[in-house]
């Protein structure tokens, strides 16, 4: 589930995290990546998900530039494939609740330069301009760190 800091802080206090597009392993998704295991799937999946991160963060007000992608267990029939958003976009049929979430991949803060960066270009890069377009993929050489669920509150009490 893509979000950012302050939408992980909002979902911690409400004990929910409310959203409306999810990514996970779908049929388009296996179709189109026939050759992946389920780990290279999950990892794609991951990525589409770290994408719509940046695209809350360009959305919103929150000023911290790290994308967060939030990895929850949901059963089946909560989610529908989304395939008019992104081959691995998936659609909830309610807000995900906070025991559902297992842990969070999160930038570390010396992304925050090229997550920033990539931000004043996406709109470029939405529009085919291949420099912008290169600036945001740049961002897929940032790997997202590891946090267990019960980290999170300490992480976003060390954020502004």
């Amino acid at each position: 589930m893509p979000t950012t800091l302050a939408g992980l802080r909002t979902a911690l206090d409400a004990g929910e995290l409310v959203t409306a597009t999810g990514y996970a392993v779908t049929p388009a998704l296996r179709e189109w990546y026939v050759e992946g295991d389920l780990e290279e799937l999950e990892y794609a999946a991951t990525g589409a998900a770290a994408r719509a991160s940046l695209r809350c963060l360009a959305e919103g007000d929150d000023t911290t530039a790290r994308r967060v992608v939030l990895a929850v267990e949901l059963p089946d029939e909560a989610v529908r494939p989304a395939p008019d958003v992104h081959r691995a976009a998936v659609r909830l049929a309610a807000p995900v609740p906070w025991p559902a979430v297992d842990s969070a991949l999160v930038d570390d803060p010396s992304a925050a330069d090229d997550v920033r960066l990539a931000l004043t270009v996406l709109t470029a890069a939405d529009a085919g301009d291949d420099d912008a377009l290169f600036t945001v993929d740049a961002l897929d050489d940032h790997e997202l760190g590891w946090y267990a669920a019960q980290e999170l509150s300490a992480l976003v009490a060390l954020e502004p």
